[in-house]
Parts: C-alpha cells; structure tokens; sequence
C-alpha cells in the first residue's frame, strides 16, 4: 500500500461509541413505518470549534438515497475538518463549521455525493481567502477528478473554483487518490477500498486504532474484493448501502447497488458480531427495506442510519453531545 502524508494532529483511539436511539428488533415495525427524520439536526461540539483530543467522532450528516423532507443525500463529517462525501446534508452545517472543513473524501461521480463541494467552496470562499488559507483538498479517483473538471467545474454547471478566485490561489485543490492507498490527514489513517459501482468508486475505513475500524462501503453491488480487505480489519462500524427493497432487485442488480438479499449474502463474508448501519435508502422506502432487512436473521447488529446520528472512536466512554 502507498501513503499519502497530509499532516497529522491528535492520537489514535481506543475505544468505539455510538450515540443514536436504541436499537430496533423489528426495524418494520408501526413505530417505524411512518418514520421521517426531523428537519432539525443539532450538530456536536466539533462542529461549533470545541476540542476532540483524543477522539475521532464521525457525525451522518446525510444518509438517504435521494431527498425529500428531513432527507439528505449522502455526506460524513469526521471531527471538524474532514467531510466523506458531499451530499446535500453538507448545507445543515454553520458556516463557521463549513470554513473549517480542509479535505473532502469523493467515494464517486454520481451528484448526490458530489453536489456540496462547489456550493461549499462559494460559501467559504471570502473567510479562506482573507485568513491567507490553502486550497480544499478533495481527494478523489482520477476518474472521478476528471468528472468534476469535465461536468461540474466547467463554467457551465458551476465556477471553475481549482482557478477561483484565482489560479495561484485557489479554492479547491483535486487530489488524486488510489484503491489501497492509505491517506494520513491530520491524524487520521484512511485507506482507501474497493467499490463495485456504475462508475469507478471506493470506500472508505478510518482507523480508530484498539477500538477497530469505521469502514464505509460508498455505492456498491457485490464486491467480493471489500470483504476480501475486510477480513483482515477488526470493523467496528460498517456503513453499507441497500438502496433498493427486494422488489427492485433486478434495478439494484443493473445499477450495482444492494438489496436486502443481496446484502444478506455480502454480510455473510462478515465475521463476529458488529455495528452494522444501513444508508442510501430512498425516502418513503425505509420500513419495508428494513423489515426486509430484520427477516435476514443475520448476526449483526443492524440498524438504518439517521441524520445526526454521532460514532466515536474514543479513549473512555462520554456521551457524544455535551
């Protein structure tokens, strides 16, 4: 594996915690049948400038498949300064906290995990640029940078912010990144995995030291290569997508996302008992995907993935909010 050497602040983890509601043994259950996520999410200390030392925290800012009220599409903040994708659920953040984010993790191309990183960069871009700060850093496959170069930073669909406000002083620097490459920003160990999409795609796993691994899958069908690079990891957190119910199995097939089958048969490649978490769930679909999901009788520990739900590599046990 390669590194890629970006700086480094804090200590590894040694513990993992999730704060979230407790979890449901029959995700299809009345209670959740009807489930919208509220429209108001508080975020955690790191997102208002208080220390993390000797933490990592991974806040959801978005996890559905598409929106609709109380939905966001795909976005992670990890402490203050690193988001994992850049779905609509960036735009919850203060602007403060938006000024604060120095790298930006692309799983893929596709416009729900992409749409944040210029309107991001817009936001930011007088703060940054009178601080005397750097370029954004957003780290992506060559594939997915030339995406964004071609379709989104094009001066058509948006400003070309790798050359604004100028060319020597840029709001966004594209990163190229490599499946196995392990990526160490600010502290933080990343290593980029394999993804099975419609376009080149990764994943992500965030090492959390003792407390084991937080791993993100991105969009992805079945990948006999990520369970392969998992066996190895001791995973505590697995945030894996199912994006479609078993009647649209064939769709997810097409389009190399999960069903509720398919991902039973992908779990199965998971050894122990760990916290899995369901993302990408199109609105309105949650309670028969996750019912679905609860006849699977798998070992984990499985729940569907809400906006403002908070995981923390920690050294000792403490509530995620204050």
């Amino acid at each position: 594996m390669s590194r890629l050497r970006v700086g480094r602040r804090g200590s590894p983890a040694s513990r993992s915690q999730m704060r979230h509601r407790p979890l449901v043994s029959n995700p299809g259950s009345a209670e959740h049948s009807a489930h919208v996520p509220p429209t108001e999410h508080p975020l955690l200390p790191s997102c208002n400038g208080a220390p993390t030392t000797g933490s990592m925290i991974v806040q959801v800012l978005g996890c559905s498949g598409s929106i609709a009220a109380g939905c966001r599409t795909t976005s992670f903040l990890l402490d203050d300064d690193v988001l994992i994708d850049a779905g609509t659920g960036v735009g919850d953040m203060p602007l403060d906290a938006l000024s604060r984010v120095e790298h930006i993790l692309i799983s893929h191309s596709h416009l729900d995990h992409i749409l944040a990183i210029g309107l991001l960069a817009d936001s930011v871009m007088r703060e940054r640029s009178a601080a005397g700060r750097g370029p954004i850093q957003v780290h992506a496959l060559p594939e997915t940078i030339a995406a964004l170069r071609t379709h989104i930073f094009n001066g058509v669909i948006w400003p070309d912010f790798t050359r604004l406000p100028s060319a020597d002083k840029p709001m966004l620097a594209l990163v190229p990144i490599a499946i196995g490459e392990v990526l160490e920003i600010n502290g933080k160990r990343i290593e980029v995995l394999d993804a099975s999409h419609t376009v080149p795609a990764c994943g992500f796993a965030v090492d959390g030291g003792s407390s084991g691994w937080w791993v993100y899958t991105g969009d992805t069908g079945p990948n006999p290569k990520l369970w392969e690079r998992l066996s190895s990891m001791r995973v505590a957190h697995l945030v894996i997508e199912t994006a479609f119910g078993d009647d649209e199995r064939q769709l997810a097939r097409i389009s190399r996302h999960l069903c509720p089958a398919a991902l039973g048969h992908e779990l199965q490649h998971l050894t122990g008992t760990v916290d899995v978490h369901i993302t990408h769930i199109k609105p309105g679909e949650r309670a028969a995907v996750m019912a679905e999901i609860g006849r699977l009788g798998s070992p984990h520990k499985i729940r569907a993935l809400e906006i403002g739900d908070v995981m923390r590599m920690a050294d000792e046990p403490k509530r995620a909010y204050g």
